[in-house]
């Protein structure tokens, strides 16, 4: 027996095996892939502050593809495009705000520090199901390896956003398509000078991207980041409002390849990679119990992607998490009592850091963020009012904004105390 087996070797699982590795425990990280990072497709910006206390000088060894120094919020119609720009000198400097990453690389790296540390690596191996005590309690995994039994004091499930762990504990719930996205990206190849030039970069600067109004008015939104020689663009959706408007995903995409602001920027692309995946954005309400006697759950097992419109992440969330859950683990072994009552530091770490706290906090906003207004009549008014308010209509006088804004909202049929309702929350969610 082992102290911990930890399911996935992604940021979470990694995160967890490097917590106990470090702490003395023993513990196998198995990974279904042939490498850890080999079945994730790529994970956009990763925002790595909470490996400052864990990696020291991180930024000397991750393998990055550019550090983002670029951050814009865009909204867009089939013909206009209203966008804000934020940019600093500062995000470009160690010890950097976020970057682009390939998930490949940056999962075996993560991983790579947990072997360091003493954690086992395991790979091309399938949890398949846990082992139970007569108590009721989890004391190990079975694997689809012959005499494949792993038996633990403590696994940690980190087997991603359709943990089969977790659902035969009991702690997650079927699906629920209403709580879930389908991402679905394409990878464009472009040299690396074309999207320096293209983009306004530097030599190793990034460019983030968030879209809102590319969807047809499904649900959702879309993404654009640079990598060192690709870009990455695609569409985040409702699974049940991509069902209901009977689109295929990729006509979204084509649609956003197409726009006039986009198209420019990718003009001579080639397509390297197509991909998709399900992404949990529930927010907080949504997430399960996160420990059972003998078992944990973390990263997207736990639905910790936060969703919330100009903050969308969640490698830093499953890092978070992940060490979260180690350290938890490790207290518990150490005392003896791996139960529910005995892994609740897990969950009390959580809640004092950003993990929690912010999904917390942010709990309405995957419900404004995706409501049928902001994602229908919105963008629209919003790109109409700045249209208008840039038209010089001389020699008429310049109107002025509420003005603009009536108008607009009376053109798209959005009611004045609806928008005023709207504004209200918005500054409440996001207080």
């Amino acid at each position: 027996m082992v102290d911990a087996v930890v399911v996935g070797a992604g940021p979470a699982g990694s995160a967890a095996a490097l917590a106990l590795a470090r702490a003395g425990r023993s513990v196998i990280l198995l990974e279904r892939g042939p490498f850890p990072g080999s079945k994730n497709l790529y994970g956009g910006v990763v925002y790595a502050r909470v490996l400052d206390g864990v990696i020291p000088r991180w930024w000397e060894e991750v393998p990055v593809q550019r550090w983002v120094v670029r951050r814009s919020t865009m909204v867009l119609t089939e013909t206009q495009s209203l966008s804000v720009d934020m940019r600093t000198s500062s995000w470009g400097d160690a010890p950097y705000n976020g970057m682009t990453v390939y998930r490949a690389d940056f999962d075996q790296w993560l991983a790579g520090h947990a072997v360091a540390a003493g954690a086992n690596l395991v790979t091309s191996t399938v949890a398949t199901g846990l082992i139970w005590d007569g108590s009721g309690r989890v004391v190990g995994v079975k694997t689809d390896r012959p005499d494949g039994n792993i038996r633990a004091q403590v696994v940690i499930a980190c087997d991603g956003v359709n943990s089969f762990l977790a659902k035969e504990a009991g702690l997650l719930p079927q699906a629920d398509a209403a709580h879930h996205t389908l991402g679905v990206k394409e990878v464009l190849s472009l040299p690396a000078e074309t999207i320096d030039e293209r983009f306004g970069l530097g030599p190793d600067e990034g460019l983030d991207i968030e879209m809102v109004g590319v969807t047809r008015g499904i649900p959702g939104g879309g993404f654009l980041y640079t990598n060192r020689d690709t870009v990455s663009l695609g569409v985040v959706v409702s699974l049940k409002g991509l069902a209901d408007a009977k689109v295929r995903p990729e006509e979204l995409i084509a649609d956003l390849k197409a726009h006039p602001t986009i198209a420019p920027w990718l003009r001579g692309a080639t397509l390297k990679e197509y991909g998709a995946h399900l992404i949990p954005e529930g927010g907080y309400d949504t997430m399960p119990p996160l420990t059972a006697d003998g078992l944990m759950v973390a990263g997207d097992a736990a639905g910790m992607t936060l969703a919330a419109g100009i903050w969308l992440e969640g490698v830093n969330f499953a890092i978070g998490a992940g060490l979260a859950a180690g350290k938890a683990a490790t207290d518990a072994i150490a005392a003896g009592d791996t139960t529910t009552a005995g892994l609740a530091g897990y969950r009390r770490a959580l809640e004092s850091n950003f993990v929690l706290k912010d999904h917390q906090r942010l709990r309405r906003a995957p419900g404004l963020v995706l409501s049928q207004r902001m994602q229908g009549p919105y963008p629209k008014l919003m790109c109409d009012v700045a249209e208008r308010m840039f038209t010089v209509t001389n020699p008429e006088p310049k109107p002025g904004l509420v003005l603009l804004l009536r108008r607009a909202a009376k053109e798209q049929g959005v009611r004045w105390r609806d928008l005023v309702r709207d504004g209200i929350e918005t500054i409440r969610v996001f207080r």
